[in-house]
Parts: structure tokens; C-alpha cells; sequence
């Protein structure tokens, strides 16, 4: 069975919870250093993502601090999980946009997904394609090597 076949195109693809926040609402104040140790961004990309318009504006603490909340964390979680997908920075920032202009930019952001959903599910079958030739030259290299060992 493929990876594409597991899961319809109506079906969740992920039940898994998301993690817990480390911090609960109203004391969720993350530096940019914490966010980045959190997320595994860097400062300087958090920074260039928040230039970009990719993240929304962060508050700032009385001294010009970032201080993100656990509702960023979760944003930069769907950011990451997006550029895994191969979407350009030009449509997460598009896609970040039309979520800050409301619902009634639903429709297109619906589509912006289900195409990134779709070259996806091309990318996996492309994958499945390598690791099925990959699988077939290691079965080949490991049958050779029995062959020699019982010369």
C-alpha cells in the first residue's frame, strides 16, 4: 500500500495532537531566542520572516523586545509544515495576507492549499518511484554480496 493510498483526499492527514504550548495564555511571552531554540529557526529568520510579512507583527516588550505568544508558535508550526511542502516564500506570504484580510479570502486560500496539496501528493509518487529503484539496487548489491559469500 502507497502513502497515497492510506488517506483519502477528505481525510485529516495528521491526528496527532499538536505539542503542548510551554507556556499556558497570558504568560506566553517567548523571547525571539526562545522561539527560535523552540522552532529551530534562526533569530535572523524569524526576524526576515516577521520584514516579509510572513508572521504578523509581534509585540514588543517596553524596551522594543519581541515577544511572541503561543498563537505565533503556532502560525511559525503551519509556516514550517508549508515550506516542507515546497511552497514558494512569495505564496506563504500570499497565504499569510489572506488570512490578516479575513474570511472572505477563504475560497482562494482553499485553493492556494488544495494546489500545494496536489504537487505534494506528485512529489510522494515521485519519491515512492526512488525508493523503489533504491530498494531493488540494494536487494541486487545485498544478493551479489550472499552469492560471493558462498563462493
Amino acid at each position: 500500500m502507497t502513502v497515497m493510498e492510506t488517506a483519502p483526499a477528505t481525510a485529516v492527514a495528521c491526528d496527532a495532537e499538536p505539542p503542548a504550548h510551554p507556556r499556558p495564555e497570558g504568560h506566553d511571552h517567548y523571547t525571539i531566542s526562545e522561539v527560535a531554540t523552540h522552532t529551530g529557526l534562526t533569530a535572523h529568520t524569524l526576524r526576515w520572516y516577521e520584514r516579509i510579512g510572513l508572521v504578523s507583527h509581534v509585540d514588543r516588550s517596553h524596551t522594543g523586545q519581541r515577544r511572541f505568544t503561543n498563537g505565533d508558535l503556532d502560525w511559525l508550526g503551519l509556516v514550517g509544515k508549508l515550506r516542507l511542502t515546497g511552497m514558494s516564500v512569495a505564496d506563504m506570504v500570499r497565504y499569510a495576507e489572506m488570512v490578516r484580510e479575513g474570511e472572505h479570502t477563504m475560497a482562494a486560500r482553499h485553493e492556494l492549499l488544495e494546489a500545494t496539496r496536489r504537487d505534494v501528493r506528485v512529489r510522494i509518487a515521485e519519491l515512492q518511484d526512488t525508493l523503489a529503484v533504491l530498494d531493488y539496487k540494494i536487494d541486487y548489491y545485498a544478493d551479489a554480496r550472499r552469492a560471493s559469500e558462498r563462493v
